[in-house]
């Protein structure tokens, strides 16, 4: 394991933002935190890189106390946070040069590390240019190629890809899977569902700072949901609840659709039955990620 968290806590007067976080991540492994903003994401990876001092439990990183040992541990570990905080005034080149000094990598070894790395995440050609001459992609880039200059086995990246357009998302994602393949850690926060479905071997669901549920994606998925959903339009709520009973399933509002689980028996009636109710629209698909946090929380990401 490059990570252990022992029931992490982390209270601001009376209030707990975080309540008894524990699990543990393999090398080669990305798990995935997914929750609403608020949720304590933000908070609980603070505390696993030493950001934030816990109010009770501890963190390891390949057996050094992330609070006794810090600077053992952070020799280690990669960190992308939601801000980008690259230095203004040095170009492309100069920021990842500048910032091997300070795990002791200087002169040609340093030049020589900023250059692979500027290589891997696709920048060669940005070299020279000031910071603010980047887009959002490339400054996200650059931000990842900094934290990996020491190469670290363990990253952290702290909702990467938010304020990203599509093409610069699939880029950032292929280079969480390169990490991945490399043998290193990830531990990777997100509230877009479909990077987390793509990227992550584990889940964590986090709600008002603690543990909701976890597994792999599809374990999610499959024991929460099940395979399938129906996507239901024009039908007022009291006349699904008598069908929600009818076939044993569960069902909530989203928007303007209703959303019903599809039962493992029974399936091809339930759609019948709703056919037959004359709804405005329905459409029948794949159960995901987001169907899961709004059984277990009762809201959407998007309403947050």
């Amino acid at each position: 394991m490059v990570l252990e968290a022992d029931d992490l806590w982390k209270t601001y007067g009376e209030r707990s933002v975080v309540q008894g976080v524990s699990f543990n991540l393999a090398a080669g492994e990305v798990l995935g935190f997914l929750g609403a903003n608020g949720a304590g994401k933000t908070t609980t990876v603070g505390m696993l890189y030493g950001a934030v001092i816990p109010s009770r439990g501890r963190v390891m990183v390949e057996g050094f106390n992330v609070q006794t040992q810090g600077r053992r541990a952070r020799q280690i570990m990669g960190v992308v946070t939601q801000e980008d905080n690259l230095d203004p005034d040095f170009s492309v080149f100069d920021n990842l040069r500048y910032f091997a000094s300070f795990y002791g990598i200087t002169g040609r070894a340093a030049q020589n590390r900023a250059s692979e790395l500027l290589a891997q995440v696709g920048l060669e050609d940005y070299h020279k240019h000031r910071v603010d001459q980047l887009s959002g992609g490339l400054k996200r880039r650059l931000v990842l190629a900094r934290a990996l200059i020491n190469h670290p086995r363990l990253v952290f990246l702290d909702e990467p890809t938010t304020g990203l357009d599509p093409d610069a998302r699939q880029d950032f994602w292929r280079l969480v899977t390169e990490l991945k393949q490399a043998g290193c850690g990830v531990l990777l926060t997100t509230h877009y569902m479909d990077e987390a479905q793509r990227l992550c071997d584990r889940l964590l669901l986090l709600q008002n700072g603690q543990v909701i549920n976890s597994g792999t994606p599809l374990n999610l998925i499959h024991s929460t949901i099940g395979e399938e959903v129906i996507e239901v339009d024009g039908l007022r709520e009291d006349q699904l609840q008598p069908v929600l009973s009818k076939f044993q399933t569960w069902g909530r509002p989203v928007g303007v659709h209703y959303l019903i689980a599809v039962p493992p028996q029974g399936g091809d009636d339930l759609w019948d039955y709703l056919s037959h109710s004359h709804p405005l629209g329905l459409h029948r698909r794949r159960a995901n990620l987001e169907d899961v946090f709004l059984r277990l929380t009762g809201h959407t990401l998007d309403e947050n």
